[in-house]
């Protein structure tokens, strides 16, 4: 009994979706972007190289591509109703247990044998703020984007030293990726160091950028890749979100329209385990839709439609294979490219 409680509390914490509250708050609207984060404090980090959780040592091989760098922005994490804050200060500590614990745990470390794991804390938006945005609600995104903006600078000047980048984050991690794209790399120089940005959990053009294409192809570098996980018959309420919307399939790494359920590599899952062969992959007009996953107390997802909050662990073998094999294709291109400068001069 005590571990069938545990398997509901998971699966609810893995794929319950983050629902956007019309509620109309009297509370204060954010008005400043006083006492910035000091990201040269190890503290104010959630992961740093050398410096990994314990819950994702497992993940992490012993020789990562040290050519290559991960920098991660979590999804949203604060959504209660009572809770009428509009962002979380970094240092709160259930915000923490949250970030390390599921976000790192769950979403991060899909990401941890590519290469250096960079996580930041940042000032997060309530997820009321999607909702609300001319009141108050911009100004706490932006808010939040400007702590992950500061890290992604510091990171620039004292972290990257000229490595590849791969961009990875979920829901309003996604937001704030999708402004480091425009701000840093949209046709600028930084471009040529981007591996890929994996960017589900929003809503995307396919033309969503100047110079940053929409990659169809699996081993493809240098551009982005978007999704957005329902059930089959699946949440018309939300689906409004993403309708029209360009979409990747996270199994095939294309736009095929079926992935059988054999091609799945594995959903991670609250035990720690993976479970490949779980679930068939559809794509629908902005959006995928998956057949009832398999895996222990499945039973328990049946009468759900959104699962917004497993878009990453649902495919976290798919995505760490994936992002290895854009790594080991960035890598062979740069080395061409060196040969081909060297060859020229």
């Amino acid at each position: 009994m005590k571990h069938q409680i545990c398997s509901l509390f998971f699966v609810a914490l893995l794929f319950m979706g983050c629902k956007v509250q019309n509620t109309n708050y009297n509370t204060a609207i954010p008005s400043t972007f006083a006492n910035a984060v000091d990201y040269s404090s190890s503290n104010n980090w959630a992961v740093l190289p050398g410096n990994y959780p314990d819950n994702i040592q497992e993940y992490v091989v012993e020789n990562p591509q040290d050519s290559i760098d991960v920098f991660y922005v979590y999804p949203t994490l604060i959504v209660s109703d009572k809770d009428e804050r509009w962002n979380v200060p970094i240092n709160d500590s259930i915000q923490i247990k949250k970030v390390l614990n599921t976000a790192v745990r769950f979403q991060a470390s899909a990401w941890a044998s590519s290469g250096n794991l960079y996580v930041p804390y940042y000032r997060q938006a309530h997820i009321r703020s999607y909702n609300n945005l001319e009141n108050g609600g911009t100004t706490a995104l932006l808010m939040a984007y400007s702590d992950v903006k500061a890290a992604f600078e510091y990171y620039l000047k004292h972290y990257n030293h000229g490595r590849g980048i791969i961009l990875a984050g979920h829901s309003q991690g996604s937001t704030h990726i999708s402004y480091l794209l425009k701000d840093f790399f949209d046709g600028k120089p930084l471009q040529k160091q981007l591996v890929s940005a994996y960017i589900p959990g929003v809503g995307l053009d396919k033309n969503q950028f100047k110079t940053i294409p929409f990659m169809e192809n699996p081993n493809q570098t240098g551009g982005f890749v978007t999704w957005n996980t329902f059930k089959k018959k699946f949440d018309k309420k939300n689906y409004k979100w993403y309708k029209g919307k360009v979409v990747i399939n996270p199994v095939t790494w294309d736009i095929t329209a079926i992935a059988r359920r054999e091609l799945h590599k594995g959903f991670l899952y609250s035990n720690g385990k993976l479970y490949a062969k779980s679930f068939d992959t559809h794509t629908d007009n902005g959006v995928i839709w998956i057949s009832t996953p398999h895996f222990p107390y499945r039973y328990l997802t049946f009468t759900l439609r959104n699962y917004h909050i497993g878009d990453v662990n649902l495919f976290w073998e798919d995505i760490r294979e994936n992002s290895l094999l854009r790594v080991k294709t960035f890598r062979a291109n740069k080395k061409y490219n060196q040969i081909e400068a060297a060859r020229m001069n």
